[in-house]
This record gives C-alpha cells, structure tokens and sequence, in this order.
C-alpha cells in the first residue's frame, strides 16, 4: 500500500483512489477500501497538501479533442528555485483527449515541488509523470498510459510483488501474449 500510495509511482492518491489502482493490479484483501482510506488519512504529506484550494482561476471553456494528440494544453511553471542543473521551469504539457502529460525542465523561463532536496527537483519529473500517467483519470475512467498504449503500464510494485497478469504473462510466448492482449482489449471495448 505504501509504495502505491507514495512509492516510486505513486501519485498520494485519496482512498478509493489508492484502492481502486491496487485493485487495478489484481490485489484484494477483504478490508482493502477501508484499510486504503485510513492509509490516505494518516500521510502527512497529503494532509499537508489537503488544505490547498484546487480551484481555476477564471471560468472554463472545454476543449473538445477528438484523438490522442489532437489537442494540448500548456503551461509554463516557475520560477523555481534553481535546480543544479539550471533550470528554473518546468514546460508541462497535456494531451486533451488521453490525458497523457509531458514535462520538460527549462533554464531560462510542477507547482510542487517533487524532490526533497530543492535543488534536484529537475531530476525527479520523470517519477511524477509516471505517477500521473498511471493514475486513473475521471473523466475517461481509465489511465493516460492505458489509452495511449492499450495497456496498464507494469509497476515496480508489481516487479516486487507479481500480480495475477505478471505471472499469467511470465510463462507465454511472444505469440500468446499478444492474443492475450487483444482478447483482454476486445473485453475492454465490450465494456462501452
């Protein structure tokens, strides 16, 4: 639960959020919803966070995409405290229809700051898109990885702790992986 909540890839996620991504991984225990919701409540990072008001700036105007890639939203975040490497922003993008984000460090021009030295923030952008692209989105009730690739992305925890799909997959070919794959994507779309 630890390393889901706020490991390598996790993304401080609320309860049911936390429950419904290690449950995505087929893990179960009988009290998982309750135990995942006293987990969220006791991380001090989260409570810290909590009292931050998420709310827009102005009204919204919906960007309608009609295709991963179609559209992108951008953001230039900073200035922030100088990183080692000289960067002082961040270039964050996000695909519109996926959800998917990409982040560049910039020298010269994430609110949060996600390393625990100041100065290194640069170094850990990538373990923030991976937590954000492997959490799942309300509005298209899926992951960015997952709608991108077709697939859920497999997580260190998973690497630790082999899921149901790890060790079905561990003894297929190449071949059967692949029907596999396409059976599990034929279910998926039955779904709608």
């Amino acid at each position: 639960m630890e390393e889901a909540h706020s490991g390598v890839c996790g993304a401080h996620q609320t309860g049911p959020k936390l429950h419904f991504s290690i449950k995505r991984m087929s893990y179960y225990w009988p009290t998982m919803v309750k135990d995942c919701i006293d987990y969220a409540k006791r991380c001090q990072a989260c409570q810290f966070h909590a009292n931050l008001i998420h709310q827009p700036p102005e009204l919204l105007h919906p960007t309608v995409a009609s295709w991963p890639f179609d559209a992108w939203g951008l953001d230039v975040v900073g200035p922030m405290t100088k990183s080692s490497g000289g960067h002082l922003y961040i270039l964050a993008a996000t695909d519109y229809f996926s959800k998917w984000a990409e982040a560049v460090p910039l020298k010269d021009l994430l609110k949060k700051v996600v390393a625990k030295s100041k100065r290194d923030w640069h170094k850990r952008i990538g373990e923030a898109l991976s937590a954000y692209r492997t959490t799942v989105r309300m509005p298209t009730q899926s992951t960015p990885c997952a709608l991108v690739y077709g697939v859920e992305a497999v997580l260190p925890l998973e690497q630790q702790i082999p899921s149901l799909r790890i060790t079905i997959q561990e003894g297929l070919t190449e071949e059967e992986n692949a029907r596999l794959r396409w059976k599990n994507w034929k279910l998926s779309m039955k779904k709608d």
